[in-house]
């Protein structure tokens, strides 16, 4: 089967182990994600229906816009993806506007350009709302339609929200399935890349997850697979779920060199 790339880069994204986690999925009538992220999972799945959620409400946005009119968001957007914009210059002017704006519509233009054009695509707020990931530098820009039309296709099928993981979470129903990649747990102290968002993802919410992952399977006999790295953290977290454990490459540095080998788990609750 093909795999489709999400028309967004992100920091954690899971194309390069959807097939781990797609053999790790059990079989349901609908999936909910509570940490949707770019939807790498999504766009590689077949669910009747799925319920996708985040709490960053520009990529929420950005989805519901997408699913209502992807031919004009493609046309318009594609206007931002010009040489003369591929330049710090031009990026910190549009980078303002973005933080400045207050049109969802706008701003949806404007988070796809800043995530093709900013540093390997992160996603970041400060303490203030406003986005602040620095340009790329990149020497050509993709501007991604065919995922686009991709995504909007299968989106006919998806409701997008914009709330926290345990609101999410408890939609489930006999015949979900939920799949959870929440922040990861930091293999040191100088590798904590959870905030994601102005807030972060701290041990106290990594443990209530795994509780309220628990407690919806032995509820509701709904399935909860998460993702995270393999820490003796994560490994006391998930002590009552089925572990899988799964090697990736991973690096944050823009040539990709130096990637290494990380030890990643899959915890399935059921």
């Amino acid at each position: 089967m093909k795999k489709h790339r999400a028309f967004l880069k992100w920091a954690g994204g899971k194309y390069t182990l959807v097939e781990k986690i797609t053999k790790c999925l059990p079989e349901g009538e609908q999936l909910i994600e509570p940490f949707v992220g770019a939807g790498s999972v999504f766009l590689n799945t077949n669910y009747e229906s799925y319920i996708l959620s985040d709490i960053n409400q520009d990529l929420i946005s950005l989805f519901k816009i997408i699913k209502r009119s992807p031919q004009k968001f493609i046309q318009d957007a594609k206007l931002l993806f010009t040489e003369q914009n591929n330049t710090a210059p031009a990026f910190y002017e549009l980078r303002d506007l973005f933080n400045q704006s207050d049109s969802e519509y706008q701003r949806s233009l404007l988070f796809l350009y800043l995530n093709r054009h900013c540093y390997n695509g992160l996603c970041r707020y400060n303490s203030s709302g406003e986005f602040n990931v620095p340009f790329g530098q990149y020497k050509k820009i993709y501007f991604p339609e065919s995922e686009i039309h991709y995504f909007a296709e299968k989106a006919k099928n998806a409701q997008f929200i914009c709330t926290s993981y345990e609101k999410a979470m408890k939609k489930a129903r006999t015949g979900s399935v939920v799949y959870c990649d929440p922040p990861y747990e930091p293999l040191s102290d100088s590798a904590n890349f959870t905030a994601y968002y102005a807030n972060g993802f701290s041990n106290v919410q990594q443990k209530n997850l795994a509780l309220l992952a628990e407690k919806i399977a032995a509820k509701y006999q709904v399935p909860v697979l998460i993702s995270n790295n393999d820490t003796e953290n994560t490994r006391v977290w998930y002590k009552n779920a089925t572990i899988f454990s799964v090697e990736t490459r991973r690096s944050i540095s823009r040539n990709g060199d130096g990637r290494n080998k990380i030890d990643e788990l899959l915890a399935l609750y059921r």
